[in-house]
C-alpha cells in the first residue's frame, strides 16, 4: 500500500494533512502516532475513503483507489478494507454472530460460507461459543473482540484501526494490544493503526510514521524512532526526556561538546546535520540513560554535581527529579537506590546517550 503526496484542507485556515508520503509492506503493521490535531486519523480516513483528498494519490497493491490529478475516486465499500473505530460501533440489537456475519451479508455470500468464516474468525479472536449472545451483554473487550472479527471476516486486503483501544481502561488495554499484535501475526494482515499513545506504538508497530501539524516528523522502526530521533518534537514526544539548553563548544565529526549553563555535556548530533561552534543546541538524554552517582561527580566527561529536589517510589524502580546548575533533570533508578531529598549527589551519562539537536531543527 502506499500513499505519495497527500493533503487535506479544511477550509481555508485548517490544513489538516499536507503533502504526507509513506508505504506500507505486506503484512506489515505500521502505526500513525502524534498529539490530536496532528491529521493521522483524517489520513486513515482518506485512505479508507471516508474523506476524499485534495492532492495525492493512493494505491493499495496494485490499484489506484484515488488521485485528485487524475480525478480517480474509489468508493471506500470497493476497496476491500476492514476498519476498527474508536467507538467499536457494533449495533446493539444484533448478537455477536449477525455484528461479525453482517460484512458478509452485505456482499451476499453463501450461508455456508458465512457459517464457516463468523465461526473461524470468532475463534481467532477468542469468542468461540459466544455467537448467540446479545451486543448488550458484552464487556468493553469483548466488544472491541466483535468489532475486530467484523473487519477481518471477509478477508480484507489491508486493515485499518482508529485509536481502537482508547475506551478500556489501562489494564485491559496492554492485554488487550498484545492480542491485537499476535492476530496481526497470525493473520499477516497488512494494518495500520492510528494512536496518540506512545507506549502503545512501541508495543506494536513493526514501524512507525510521527505526525505533527499535517507533516510527517520521521518514519522508522520503534528503536530508530526511540534511539535516533531526527527532530525535537521527535525526541520529546516519544517518550519522557531531559532537554539541556546549550551552545556548541566543539565538533569532532558526529560528536559535540555542548556548554550548558555551568556544565559541559558531550554527545552525538542526530541525523545528518552539521552545527558549528557558537551555534545554540540543545541535548536530551533519556531518565534510564543518566546513572546516579552517590557522592560529588569528579569531573570527568558528562559527570556533574546534582542536587535532589524530588523523590518518587514504584516499586520496581523510584525516579528522582535533580537540580544541575538551576537545570531539571529526571532520572530513573533501580529501587535499591534510596537518597532523601537535598542530597548532593552526582550524574554521569555515556556521551553515545546523549542525541544533540540543533535548536534549528526544534
Amino acid at each position: 500500500m502506499r500513499v505519495h503526496g497527500l493533503s487535506k484542507a479544511f477550509g481555508e485556515a485548517v490544513r489538516a494533512v499536507d503533502d504526507v508520503s509513506f508505504e506500507v509492506e505486506e503484512g506489515e503493521l505500521l502505526v500513525l502516532l502524534g498529539p490530536s490535531g496532528c491529521g493521522k486519523t483524517t489520513t486513515l480516513r482518506m485512505i479508507a475513503g471516508l474523506e476524499e483528498p485534495d492532492a495525492g494519490e493512493i494505491w493499495l497493491g496494485s490499484g489506484l483507489v484515488s488521485s485528485a490529478p487524475k480525478n480517480v475516486f474509489v468508493a471506500s465499500e470497493k476497496r476491500n478494507i476492514g476498519m476498527v473505530f474508536q467507538s467499536y460501533a457494533i449495533w446493539p440489537h444484533m448478537t455477536v454472530f449477525d455484528n461479525v456475519a453482517f460484512p458478509l451479508r452485505v456482499r451476499r455470500a453463501p450461508r455456508k460460507l458465512i457459517q464457516e468464516r463468523v465461526g473461524k474468525t470468532l475463534g481467532l479472536v477468542g469468542l468461540d461459543g459466544m455467537e448467540s449472545r446479545p451486543a448488550t451483554m458484552l464487556s468493553g473487550g469483548q466488544q472491541q473482540r466483535v468489532a475486530l472479527a467484523r473487519a477481518l471476516v471477509f478477508e480484507p486486503h489491508i486493515l485499518l484501526l482508529d485509536e481502537p483501544l482508547s475506551n478500556l481502561d489501562a489494564k485491559l488495554r496492554v492485554h488487550m494490544r498484545t492480542e491485537l499484535k499476535q492476530l496481526q501475526q497470525t493473520t499477516g494482515i497488512t494494518s495500520i493503526f492510528v494512536t496518540h499513545d506512545q507506549a502503545e506504538s512501541m508495543a506494536l508497530a513493526d514501524r512507525i510514521v510521527v505526525m505533527n501539524a499535517g507533516r510527517i516528523e520521521q518514519i522508522g522502526t520503534p528503536v530508530d524512532v526511540y534511539e535516533r530521533p531526527r527532530s525535537r518534537f521527535v525526541n520529546e514526544f516519544v517518550g519522557v526526556i531531559n532537554v539541556l539548553q546549550g551552545v556548541v563548544a566543539g565538533v569532532d565529526g558526529p560528536r559535540v561538546r555542548l556548554v550548558c549553563g555551568d556544565q559541559e555535556v558531550h554527545g552525538y548530533v542526530a541525523g545528518e546535520v552539521q552545527l558549528i561552534p557558537g551555534e545554540r543546541a540543545v541535548a536530551t538524554i533519556r531518565p534510564e540513560k543518566l546513572s546516579m552517582l552517590i557522592g560529588h561527580a569528579n569531573g570527568s566527561i558528562n559527570q556533574w554535581p546534582a542536587r535532589v529536589v524530588g523523590a518518587s517510589y514504584y516499586g520496581d524502580h523510584r525516579e528522582y527529579e535533580l537540580d544541575i546548575g538551576n537545570q531539571p533533570m529526571r532520572i530513573s533508578t533501580p529501587s535499591a537506590i534510596n537518597v532523601e531529598k537535598g542530597a548532593r549527589v552526582g550524574l554521569t551519562c555515556d556521551p553515545s546517550e546523549v542525541i544533540v539537536i540543533a535548536d534549528r531543527l526544534a
